[in-house]
């Protein structure tokens, strides 16, 4: 856990930050990979979804909440989220696209098309 110090009205606000692992599913379907990854409390501006050489990041960053009146217990702190993986599949990069809704981050990876099955026709003699 980390604290951010800042200035309120002259006045020096301590803010504690930590640093999540998102609980992650992966399924893979015949033409893609689905990543759902769990961001409470994330806006979809406030996440970054990067792709290179097979590597897959996820960044997102939870602000504080404001509050009225006297937080008695504080556990949904401000923090930031990571989580990395190295995908296998070939993945076809310009078309992957990503969402952030209820909280869950829905990332598409779609199969590149030498990844995919197909299904090779046999000619008889």
């Amino acid at each position: 856990m980390s604290e951010l110090v800042t200035k309120t009205n002259g006045n020096p606000v301590v803010q504690r930050r930590v640093t999540y692992t998102p609980s992650v599913d992966i399924l893979e379907l015949p033409d893609e990979l689905v990543l759902l990854v769990d961001l409470p409390g994330v806006k979809a501006e406030n996440v970054d979804v990067h792709f290179e050489r097979g590597e897959l990041t996820v960044k997102a960053r939870r602000e504080a909440t404001p509050k009225s009146g006297r937080a008695l217990v504080e556990e949904f702190l401000p923090g930031e989220f990571s989580r990395g993986f190295l995908i296998s599949q070939d993945v076809a990069a310009d078309q992957i696209t990503a969402e952030v809704k209820d909280g869950v981050l829905k990332v598409h990876l779609p199969k590149s098309q030498a990844a995919l099955p197909r299904r090779i026709a046999v000619k008889g003699a």
